[in-house]
């Protein structure tokens, strides 16, 4: 399911208005025509992005912004390449990947500081640590989605290689992930933290048996091609401040209704079971706010310890054949203080 959401840029009258109640300084600036794709149709996993467009944010800005709904981190990134898209929402490891075939893909803001991922077994499962899935089949959403790479490094540092030590299915997620699970067809499931919430509320109980330490693995974050970043600084200066503000309020209880609107707006399907979206909104909250030791950095700060952690991780399960002769080319802390200084 594919989903576009667009708002409308100020024009010049209420730009003179919004720059004399606020001091924005977005004025000056040209409107600009924004497409964005993100890796699933859920609006949840995004409401920072869908806050910036229902509180206006991105109006502000004088950002139309349209999103694009796409299968998995690698279509992201076609899109980006392409350029269908301007800006997306990839996973860390298929990032690298990307810059090891050439293509330039700069990771611009770390939406994920936390792991949006685990590796999950049914309640049931005598399973209590990875290593016990030896020779067994683990579930994943697509075979090219960025819980591949995160659950490769769990099962490395377990002593497993893939295709040696147990194998992938690609399962989908939500009905069709909860299917497979119950009819036993894997053993684990590499879920984002929405998609077990999904799965229990289908009636299903999970057990996390993710290992501690893995949760500086974080997940999906904003990237651009770096012939964009070059070309457009002054748009991507706007889209981060618009993408804060969407964050901050997002992450205030007493904005819980506000940001459960804006998402069905975005997305009405996952907005009718109100007690599941509820419960999303929560685990996207729990991972989208950094852990406190960089909080202070502010929102969309990348440690470079963690892209070394993920750089390992993807040569050390052959994700990527070699260490990149040059890591920091894949991310940039740039804006940071900007996007925050508000």
């Amino acid at each position: 399911m594919a989903f576009r959401r667009s708002s409308t840029p100020i024009g010049i009258l209420a730009g003179f208005a919004a720059l004399v109640l606020s001091g924005s300084a977005s004025l000056a600036q040209e409107p600009v025509a924004l497409t964005i794709v993100v890796p699933n149709p859920s609006a949840l996993n995004n409401f920072p992005l869908h806050n910036a467009v229902g509180e206006g944010y991105f109006e502000e800005e004088g950002l139309t912004v349209t999103v694009e709904a796409v299968n998995g981190s690698a279509s992201v990134l076609q899109a980006l390449a392409s350029g269908q898209a301007q800006i997306g929402n990839p996973g860390p490891g298929p990032v690298l990947a990307a810059r090891e075939r050439g293509e330039e893909i700069v990771f611009i803001y770390n939406q994920y500081p936390n792991s949006i991922f685990g590796l999950v077994v049914p309640e049931e499962s005598t399973v209590k640590d990875p290593a016990e899935l030896k020779d067994q089949t683990i579930g994943v959403g697509t075979a090219d989605g960025a819980e591949v790479g995160f659950t490769r490094a769990i099962m490395a540092a377990s002593g497993l290689m893939e295709n040696q030590g147990y194998q992938f299915l690609s399962i989908g997620d939500g009905g069709t992930a909860a299917a497979a699970i119950l009819g036993k067809e894997v053993a684990a499931y590499a879920a984002a933290a929405s998609d077990a919430a999904i799965i229990e509320a289908r009636g299903i109980p999970l057990r996390e048996i993710t290992p501690d330490g893995f949760l500086s693995y974080f997940g999906n974050g904003w990237a651009v091609t770096k012939d964009y970043l070059d070309k457009n600084e002054s748009v991507i200066e706007r889209f981060g401040r618009a993408l804060v503000k969407g964050t901050r309020f997002g992450l205030d209880p007493a904005n819980n209704e506000k940001t459960l609107a804006h998402a069905a707006a975005a997305n009405p399907q996952e907005g009718e079971d109100t007690a599941l979206a509820a419960l999303l909104l929560e685990a996207a909250q729990t991972r989208i706010n950094p852990q406190e030791q960089v909080r202070g950095k502010g929102y969309g700060f990348q440690p470079p310890e963690h892209w070394e952690l993920w750089h390992k991780a993807q040569v050390e399960t052959g994700a990527l054949k070699a260490p990149l002769a040059d890591l920091e080319a894949a991310y940039t802390n740039r804006f940071i203080d900007g996007w925050n200084a508000q």
